[in-house]
């Protein structure tokens, strides 16, 4: 089980009073786990977004791509032989 820790934040009160329709209206189990729950989906789109960056820069990088090439090359002859899948 995770271990949870308290944190204070500033939220506009606009914001903070939707949040709470959601939770009375049940479509939240608390407003805990709803902020909960952004912040995890907002942290996922962040380390979708860090790794399409690293793609991107690998994309340029002459020694990457070298390594890339070699290693297509040492796996020709395993798919020319049909164990491509």
């Amino acid at each position: 089980m995770h271990k949870n820790s308290k944190a204070t934040f500033l939220l506009p009160s606009a914001l903070l009073d939707e949040l709470r329709l959601f939770v009375r209206a049940g479509m939240a189990d608390s407003l805990s786990a709803l902020v909960r729950q952004s912040l995890e989906i907002r942290a996922q789109h962040l380390r979708e977004e860090q790794i399409a960056k690293e793609f991107q820069e690998a994309s340029q990088d002459p020694l990457f791509l070298e390594d890339l090439h070699d290693c297509m090359e040492a796996f020709e002859s395993l798919t020319a032989e049909g164990l491509d899948g």
